[in-house]
């Protein structure tokens, strides 16, 4: 535990020498998504292989990179790409990021994810705001750490998602047009996807979505008392009664055509959170 606080430590030590400073909003972008950097007027952009301690993304369509800079005048710190339980990383390790945003002063937490549509409402390329989510992941990245600096061992969970930063995108939503539905994701250890039954599962115990990130990150910010919300773009309709084959091509090539209107949205937001 001291050599993970330490670690902590001396990564944002050495993100502040590298003249990230106070960063306001944290940004997670998901698989597939990420035109939202163009949106970021850029003063540092680092390779996570050259950050010390920091994870290395293995998953084909992320960048791996940490960009500092502004958008709209906030200060903002984006991982164009994350990690995932399915490569092999413990929660520990997915969840570093967070940490290390909580050292460097980030207030907001944004999270983008590509999903499976499981509630039939939801079509292709459909924004979804995660109100609440179901965690069938096999382990929590706040085991262990016992610390108090982390935050309280036992953080309540019982709204994970900011009603301040939800509230803030569904009225960017509407300004610009945008349908942004919401629902219940469920995280899985991935990576492959689900069956027929499985599907059929998640529907019944109330999941409207279905992913394999997300929620390690948002039980660390919850623990770390930073507010976050949460978009998923929907690639796939998982109907269990009409489920046809799917690649991670046809979902990346979903996820790039939504990306524009979720970037649009989320630089909204952060305009308005540095106001």
């Amino acid at each position: 535990m001291d050599n993970y606080k330490q670690q902590i430590t001396e990564t944002a030590t050495w993100l502040k020498q590298k003249g990230v400073a106070i960063p306001k909003v944290g940004v997670i972008l998901g698989t597939g998504l990420g035109e939202l950097v163009k949106m970021i007027e850029a003063e540092q952009t680092i390779a996570y292989n050259d950050i010390p301690n920091f994870p290395v993304s293995t998953v084909e369509f992320h960048k791996g990179n940490l960009i500092y800079g502004k958008i709209g005048g906030t200060q903002v710190l984006a991982m164009q790409g994350r990690f995932h339980y399915y490569e092999g990383y413990t929660m520990q390790q997915i969840t570093f990021p967070i940490r290390v945003m909580k050292a460097l002063g980030v207030q907001y937490l944004l999270v983008s994810n590509a999903a499976g549509g499981i509630n039939p409402e939801y079509k292709k390329g459909d924004l979804v705001l995660i109100d609440d989510h179901i965690n069938l992941q096999p382990e929590s990245p706040l085991r262990g750490l016992n610390d108090a600096s982390f935050g309280d061992r036992f953080p309540d969970m019982s709204s994970p998602y900011s009603a301040l930063l939800s509230s803030r995108l569904k009225e960017q939503a509407k300004v610009l047009g945008l349908s942004l539905k919401k629902g219940v994701y469920a995280a899985v250890p991935g990576p492959n996807l689900e069956t027929k039954a499985e599907y059929r599962y998640l529907k019944i115990i109330g999941a409207d979505l279905v992913g394999m990130s997300t929620v390690p990150e948002v039980i660390v910010a919850s623990q770390a008392g930073i507010p976050c919300a949460a978009v998923s773009v929907v690639t796939d309709e998982c109907d269990p009664d009409n489920l046809h084959p799917v690649s991670l091509k046809e979902i990346i090539e979903v996820a790039v055509k939504a990306d524009a209107k979720l970037s649009r949205l989320l630089a909204e937001v952060i305009k308005s959170l540095g106001q």
